[in-house]
């Protein structure tokens, strides 16, 4: 049986890269992968953006209301008019299905990423964090820790050196050009857009929150 795999990490732990290798191990030995992420995902618009510079264009992007599975399917075959296959050639098999950012996921499309592993037999790598700069859960990454039949921790480091644990948000003071970590605000902006993020060990999030967590 195929299994939905959820590799979550801070900010800055190699989550994307680690998708782009994945998916390039896949098609080293002749292998076809499909890439998606979360439409609410604008940073590099069609593509997967790895911080060291990788990138590569997604297969299709996920709206809110979407039915993954019919997504799924519809490229899988090459149904879709926006199936990035050649239909005249054949469309072989899909081996794995690769999507980052997943924790932007509704709770209902990882139940479709579950139903992808399970009844269409194809294995699904979900890359995300798992909680916010509040240290709150993102809604589909509580649903992966719930279903994933595999879950692994990618693991990065914080500026004092220890390992990194919470995602933090930081912004811009118009009047000094100085950037301060905030604590407050939608749970969903995305990096480069109007702020951007660290990640911080407990001790350090703590101290620069002034002990509040959430």
């Amino acid at each position: 049986m195929a299994k939905l795999y959820f590799r979550y990490g801070a900010m800055n732990s190699g989550k994307s890269t680690g998708l782009l290798q994945a998916a390039f191990n896949y098609e080293e030995r002749g292998q076809r992968v499909l890439l998606a992420k979360p439409q609410v995902d604008t940073k590099g618009d069609d593509e997967i953006v790895s911080r060291l510079g990788v990138s590569r264009r997604v297969d299709f992007r996920i709206r809110p209301d979407d039915d993954v599975v019919q997504l799924f399917r519809g490229h899988a075959s090459g149904e879709d008019p926006d199936a990035l296959v050649d239909r005249l050639d054949g469309v072989p098999p899909v081996a794995c299905l690769l999507v980052d950012e997943a924790q932007f996921l509704t709770p209902g499309q990882v139940d479709d990423l579950l139903r992808i592993a399970v009844e269409e037999g194809v294995p699904v790598l979900a890359y995300g964090i798992r909680t916010d700069f509040r240290t709150h859960s993102f809604p589909g990454s509580a649903r992966l820790m719930e279903l994933a039949h595999s879950l692994e921790e990618l693991k990065t480091i914080c500026r004092c050196g220890k390992k990194a644990l919470f995602n933090t948000r930081k912004a811009t003071d118009p009047a000094t050009g100085e950037e301060h970590y905030i604590f407050e605000g939608d749970q969903v902006a995305i990096d480069g857009v109007e702020v951007t993020y660290d990640s911080l060990c407990g001790g350090c999030y703590l101290r620069e929150s002034g002990g509040r967590l959430g």
